[in-house]
């Protein structure tokens, strides 16, 4: 049987980056074995669906590099893809399972299972559930008269269908990547299945949904651990051959502790996929990053594109234990791909940006010289406008703590070396010249090269840091740069 996978995201919200991963891992996986990569949305839970959270997941994963073979936009045989349009195969399914007497009917409403926890907890059991001991004391079709079941059925009484756990049982399976898991059903709920308004659990769309699918390969976070010998009891009551289980490690905050979303926002880390979209980063770099979140080739390289990664990716290299989300490392790739990229490629993304920012980028050729000043210099693209914004227009203000630099005889040096460039021609206002016009000044005032070089930076700039400056001043050209040297000693004379 060739490899099938699925991602199986709920649309209760925009893509998070832990699950941006578990789809990449899913489609590395599908395309070394040359096989299918399945988008699945699960639905089911209708009251926390969130109306434009389906379209960001597609958009997301065709903005990652993530071809979806089959899914809600383009079905294939095993369709439909979203779960809530699948209810009457539950609804199947679920009644076999009562009828094989591995599920059962409860009636019980909500306030007399709270009066079991409470009346269990104040006899000593600390976290009660309804299970193998205490369905047996509560209103369900184990306890109730066949009769009076059928009778509450067709009065259309609310209802679950609860799965029968055996009561001593030990629930074991292969994970790929954890090795053997062992589970005792003693510390298992009677797991809803079919909820009171007709939708299915987790538990029985998904497995349902990856049985009828063909899933053959079950790639998922390490969350869905505590779910799976529930599911395992589900595939053993249909008499179904289970697909293979591998789940991954979490994904760590810098600071300890599985990546929530409180802490990434607090740690600086976007949290959403959509937010590294808005933020300008190279869709390459992420994907390079996220492989390796949790995974490695089992060399030093660290650099791949997707295709490479998909001729790299086995299951047997992913760790068990949580990757560290490191922010740096990111940048590190991010700044690699952005240095991979050619300034063609580069030249109509920035001038977008800069146009979206309200500035002039005059002609091309000048905005081709701007974005090779800056090449080496920026980590994400949208840094060539904010970097590069002098570029555009003289600063409106200098940067706090470029200030400490402007020392008591920074306006004197300043106004000694604009003296100097003032008497140059147009055509002699080039970087090389320039250069040496400050080595002079600097010279002649028997001083240190940053004691001239920081201060005309602001100056021109605005700004601590930058791309050459001489190449800079030379493109400015020679009266944008003197208007601006005169309005900082002015401001800060």
């Amino acid at each position: 049987m060739s490899v099938r996978v699925r991602f199986a995201p709920s649309p209760t919200g925009f893509l998070h980056i832990g699950g941006l991963r578990t789809a990449l891992y899913n489609y590395l996986f599908a395309k070394h074995h040359g096989g299918t990569f399945v988008l699945r949305i699960e639905d089911t839970d209708q009251s926390r669906y969130v109306e434009d959270a389906e379209q960001d997941i597609i958009d997301s994963l065709e903005w990652a590099g993530m071809t979806i073979d089959e899914g809600p936009t383009n079905p294939g045989e095993v369709g439909p893809y979203r779960q809530s349009e699948r209810k009457e195969m539950y609804h199947k399914y679920a009644k076999q399972l009562i009828e094989s007497g591995h599920a059962y009917y409860a009636f019980d409403t909500t306030e007399e299972i709270d009066q079991m926890r409470e009346r269990l907890k104040a006899s000593g059991n600390p976290s009660p559930s309804y299970d193998s001991i205490t369905r047996q004391s509560m209103k369900n079709s184990l306890t109730l008269p066949q009769d009076e079941v059928e009778k509450k059925l067709e009065n259309g009484d609310d209802y679950v269908i609860r799965l029968k756990v055996p009561r001593r049982e030990t629930v074991k399976f292969e994970d790929l990547i954890r090795g053997v898991v062992s589970f005792e059903t003693a510390g298992l709920d009677d797991q809803v299945l079919m909820k009171s308004d007709g939708m299915p659990t987790y538990h029985l769309a998904n497995v349902v949904d990856d049985h009828t699918m063909n899933i053959t390969h079950v790639i998922r976070g390490e969350e869905w651990l505590s779910s799976a010998p529930k599911h395992m009891l589900l595939y053993n009551a249909f008499g179904w051959e289970p697909p293979t289980m591998a789940h991954l490690p979490l994904i760590m905050s810098p600071s300890g502790g599985k990546l929530s979303k409180r802490k990434a926002e607090s740690e600086g880390i976007p949290v959403n996929t959509k937010d590294y979209i808005a933020g300008n980063y190279e869709p390459e770099a992420l994907i390079n990053f996220l492989a390796y979140l949790g995974w490695s080739p089992g060399d030093d390289s660290e650099i791949h594109d997707m295709k490479e990664l998909c001729e790299l990716f086995t299951l047997d290299r992913v760790s068990k234990g949580g990757a560290v989300f490191n922010y740096k490392k990111l940048m590190w790739y991010n700044e690699h791909y952005i240095r991979e990229t050619s300034i063609a490629d580069l030249l109509p993304r920035v001038k977008e940006l800069a146009e979206d920012a309200g500035f002039d980028t005059k002609d091309d050729e000048y905005l081709e010289t701007v974005v090779g000043l800056l090449h080496e210099r920026v980590s994400k693209v949208d840094e060539f406008v904010e970097m590069g914004s002098f570029f555009f227009e003289a600063p409106k203000e200098y940067d706090e703590k470029a200030l400490k630099k402007w020392k008591d005889d920074s306006a004197g040096l300043v106004t000694a070396y604009k003296e100097k460039v003032e008497a140059l021609s147009d055509a002699e206002f080039e970087a090389a010249t320039l250069k040496s016009k400050l080595e002079e000044t600097i010279s002649e005032h028997e001083v240190g090269f940053g004691k001239l070089m920081m201060p005309l930076r602001i100056a021109v700039t605005g700004q601590g840091f930058g791309p050459d400056l001489f190449a800079s001043l030379e493109l400015l050209g020679k009266e944008e740069v003197l208007d601006r040297i005169d309005v900082a000693l002015e401001k800060l004379g």
